[in-house]
């Protein structure tokens, strides 16, 4: 599987500073192509968020960069992954929850990372950044964990309701400001031309799924300029839609 890769950050039209992060990595190995992508949104309404998602990224980063390669090497192997992510996790969750107690301030960030290998995919989520996979259809692989997203699962409140909702910015959980955290792990077969989106919930509040449909098909990113100036035009569009966070939008393209 072979694959194109773009991503689009915007500090926005309101905030000083952007405090999203991402990566997207491609890697040479003996499975073949290897994709890893991760977006992170630091806490607006907490002080030092861009320090969380930066320090997360960085941290994911360094799992790919000088760990992966002996996980494949020995044998790749789910569960042992799964383990893995979820041993750093909860390390970036005390780190960060320990320099905030020093430093008396809170800080917390998302976290939506995902690894493409043999034509399996791998997530990790926490937070309400998202990851979608876009064929024929849109279909949204990471579940949001916020207060709204809550109450619709629990049939309290329609999806309507919930865009609208003074709460659908509120967490049940982040890296950083938990003091339990029970991430998202998902697996399931990579698609090849197929687009995988990962993106903070400041560039999909005023985006719907028809939209990312008619930008982010598979058929409409033929080459790499052209996904460049999709996501910049529909960064654009949140903006002028008053979108108030940060907006950052990242895309794994494969065929």
């Amino acid at each position: 599987m072979e694959y194109l890769t773009s991503y689009c950050t915007d500090v926005g039209i309101s905030k000083k500073t952007n405090q999203d992060a991402l990566l997207i990595k491609i890697a040479d190995s003996s499975k073949g192509k290897i994709a890893f992508a991760a977006v992170c949104d630091g806490m607006g309404g907490l002080k030092k968020g861009e320090l969380a998602s930066a320090e997360v990224i960085r941290r994911m980063s360094d799992w790919f960069d000088f760990e992966f390669g002996e996980m494949l090497f020995r044998g790749f192997d789910g569960e042992q992954l799964k383990r893995r992510w979820d041993e750093i996790v909860m390390e970036e969750n005390e780190k960060l929850a320990a320099y905030g107690k020093c430093s008396d301030i809170q800080l917390g960030t998302t976290l939506s990372a995902i690894l493409i290998v043999d034509s399996q995919y791998y997530i990790v989520h926490i937070g309400d950044s998202r990851i979608y996979e876009v064929t024929d259809q849109v279909f949204q692989l990471t579940t949001d964990q916020t207060v709204t997203a809550r109450e619709v699962a629990k049939g309290t409140m329609t999806e309507e309701q919930a865009r609208t909702d003074a709460r659908r910015n509120v967490l049940l959980q982040c890296i950083g400001a938990s003091a339990l955290l029970e991430p998202e792990y998902k697996t399931g077969a990579a698609k090849c031309n197929a687009v995988y989106l990962l993106c903070t919930d400041g560039f999909r509040h005023e985006i719907g799924n028809n939209e990312i449909w008619d930008y982010f098909a598979p058929d409409k990113l033929k080459d790499v300029q052209i996904m460049e100036d999709h996501q910049i035009f529909l960064t654009n569009l949140v903006k002028e839609r008053m979108e108030q966070d940060n907006i950052t939008v990242a895309l794994l393209r494969t065929y």
